[in-house]
């Protein structure tokens, strides 16, 4: 389905029961609705109604070159959260989405009936240098505009990703799922890849706030601080908790980098995490 959001045409998929209680699954950077297909089947079964947006610039939404940014991205969550699930959802959201989901909650609390975060980035930009991350995000701001130019066929490009090296070590092919790498692809594909323009050139706005609770139950789910592409760090999780209090949980999540999700040896226990703590806030 597409809602607007302004001026803005956003993309966004609708599954489970319309009468549940509604859970907002948000992508990160250069990925799209697809990344979160494995979890739906599990997320419906519980009864959940599955909303999964394509942030501005991503996937099936609309390009908006010049204004990728933080307040934009939380602009295109709170139109969902406001048209489509219309009462408090639980915000689900991996890396960009993870920052998105806490600054919905701290700014637009009436819309929130609680937070997953995804080894999301909570620390101010100059706290968040010196992440491999960033090696990646070069090389495929490079990347993405002549792939997309070459008309590669999807399948081919998940080959090529199966055999690229990963942030913490081998392949992507030994690290993640086959699905993660076909999500991978599609969402290549069809990004505007300025959206990493702000990343790279440091101006992404902060629009959370650390040294404030998010003031919703709260789960953090960091990857492990000795893989290099990392990005919740354990100061993160304990500050987040300080302010928080007893409505924050946090996670390590031991050998797994920043694709928790997708990672072979990671996604039943991140599932089991999230779904046990969404049983305490049905």
């Amino acid at each position: 389905m597409e809602i607007r959001n302004g001026d803005v045409t956003l993309h966004l998929a609708d599954d489970g029961d319309p009468a549940g209680p509604p859970v907002l699954l948000l992508h990160g950077i250069t990925m799209s609705v697809e990344t979160w297909a494995w979890f739906v089947p599990a997320l419906a079964a519980r009864g959940h109604r599955v909303l999964r947006l394509d942030f501005r610039g991503h996937g099936r939404s609309a390009r908006t070159p010049g204004a990728y940014g933080l307040v934009g991205y939380v602009a295109d969550a709170v139109a969902v959260c406001e048209q489509v699930a219309q009462r408090p959802a639980v915000l689900i959201g991996h890396s960009l989405g993870g920052a998105t989901t806490a600054a919905v909650a701290q700014t637009r609390p009436d819309l929130v009936r609680a937070a997953v975060l995804e080894d999301a980035p909570l620390a101010p930009p100059a706290e968040r240098a010196g992440n491999s991350l960033m090696t990646g995000f070069r090389a495929m701001r490079d990347s993405i505009p002549r792939l997309q130019a070459s008309g590669i066929p999807a399948d081919k490009l998940v080959d090529v990703l199966e055999r690229s090296p990963s942030p913490t070590g081998g392949t992507f092919g030994e690290l993640v799922f086959r699905d993660a790498l076909e999500a991978m692809a599609a969402a290549m594909m069809m990004l505007d890849a300025s959206v990493l323009d702000p990343v790279l050139e440091g101006r992404l706005d902060q629009v959370f706030d650390p040294a404030r609770p998010l003031g919703v139950p709260t789960l953090a789910i960091g990857a492990d601080p000795a893989k290099p592409d990392a990005v919740t760090r354990p100061a993160d999780l304990a500050r987040l908790a300080s302010v928080g209090g007893a409505e924050v949980r946090t996670r390590t999540m031991t050998g797994a980098g920043h694709l928790i999700h997708d990672q072979r040896d990671q996604r039943e226990a991140f599932a089991a995490e999230v779904l046990a703590f969404l049983d305490t806030v049905a």
